[in-house]
């Protein structure tokens, strides 16, 4: 399964190699009290939310990130 920006944060949460790769880009991510919440939504969805800048996401970031889950998932 390729990721996307479609894709849910939850699944990204389920896959451990495409977790650890998103906490190297974002520490501290799957261990914020507002993650929960976050799970049904797209990456997308998430990149519309003002909330998203205070963690430092932007979509050139997150587009970095889902390329290098991606390559590791081949």
């Amino acid at each position: 399964m390729a990721y996307s920006l479609d894709t849910t944060v939850g699944d990204i949460m389920k896959d451990t190699q495409a977790l650890e790769i998103l906490e190297k880009h974002v520490p501290g991510v799957s261990k914020n009290p507002m993650i929960g919440m976050a799970k049904g939504f797209t990456l997308k969805q998430i990149l519309a939310m003002p909330q998203a800048k205070e963690f430092g996401l932007t979509e050139e970031m997150v587009k970095k990130v889902l390329t290098e889950i991606n390559a590791v998932k081949k």
